[in-house]
């Protein structure tokens, strides 16, 4: 039930523009202090992994998990996606919530 909510929030944020996914976009929005949330998918290669969570570590921005790559891409309309960033504060935190771990 709330993977459902989180991925319809999530599918919503992205048609308001107000989502980046894939990894060098991400990274950028990271540094630019524009990203509010990022969720990675559990299934995202170590290093990737590593590369996000050290940088959202240091930028302070909060991560969440999707199950799966192909889980994260579904919610935005795309093929598999790893890493998505939530530009929005109020989008953002409504989905951390419900993505709470």
């Amino acid at each position: 039930m709330t993977q459902d909510k989180w991925m319809s929030l999530l599918g919503l944020a992205h048609r308001a523009g107000k989502v980046v996914s894939g990894e060098e976009p991400v990274l950028r929005e990271i540094r630019n202090g524009q990203a509010k949330l990022v969720i990675l998918a559990k299934d995202a290669s170590r290093n990737t992994a590593k590369k996000m969570m050290d940088k959202c570590q240091y930028y302070r921005v909060p991560v969440r998990h999707a199950d799966t790559r192909e889980t994260l891409g579904h919610a935005i309309g795309k093929d598999a996606r790893v890493v998505a960033a939530i530009l929005e504060a109020g989008f953002a935190e409504k989905i951390a919530a419900l993505l709470y771990e």
